[in-house]
């Protein structure tokens, strides 16, 4: 009788190739996914939260937003937009005492009044830009104070609270220079019943 010898089978005797260690692929799995988050946060738009009744009524303490931080990359802050910024030194010393520290500074948020160049001056309960009344619907109540008329320096924005009377800002410190904005505050994801773009959004026509 012929006798056929058999091919040998390949794929039984060859070696298997050793499997990853599972702790390993869910290491390098949560390293990526942190290195994404981190990279978004850093450069495109990160969450934050309202502590303080300074944006009321447009915005309520524990209110939770998106904070944009790739147009001002291609333009100009405008009036009306509402801003997350770091404070100037003087800020943190005249909202929060003379104990504060840098490593420690929390960031605003506020509403742009005055831009680059512009004259803004606060009497009689109106605020004016260029010896022009502003036109605000979003306000809590008319301001009680006097400010100006002061100057708003190149390269630098006066910003103020839209409760005018329970805000700590320029009025009382001065001015926000551009490079301490971090972004702007586009939309809201906290309260689920006041979920979406953060409004009015003003038009400034008179």
């Amino acid at each position: 009788m012929d006798q056929v010898n058999r091919e040998p089978d390949h794929n039984n005797n060859s070696p298997q190739a050793p499997r990853e260690n599972v702790w390993l692929e869910v290491f390098k799995t949560l390293g990526l996914s942190a290195i994404l988050a981190f990279g978004i946060r850093t450069f495109v738009a990160e969450a934050r939260y309202i502590p303080s009744k300074s944006m009321v009524p447009t915005l309520q303490v524990d209110d939770r937003l998106i904070v944009d931080k790739v147009s001002y990359h291609f333009k100009d802050p405008q009036r009306g937009d509402i801003i997350v910024f770091m404070p100037p030194d003087e800020a943190s010393v005249v909202c929060t005492g003379p104990q504060a520290s840098q490593s420690n500074k929390d960031a605003y948020i506020k509403r742009i009044i005055g831009l680059p160049g512009d004259t803004v001056e606060v009497k009689q309960g109106q605020v004016f830009i260029n010896n022009q009344p502003l036109k605000e619907d979003y306000v809590a109540e008319v301001p009680d104070y006097q400010y100006g008329p002061r100057t708003v320096p190149q390269g630098s924005y006066l910003v103020l609270g839209d409760n005018r009377n329970n805000s700590c800002d320029s009025h009382y410190w001065g001015f926000v220079p551009r490079e301490n904005i971090i972004g702007r505050a586009i939309v809201r994801f906290w309260p689920l019943n006041r979920l979406g773009e953060i409004t009015p959004k003003p038009s400034y026509s008179n």
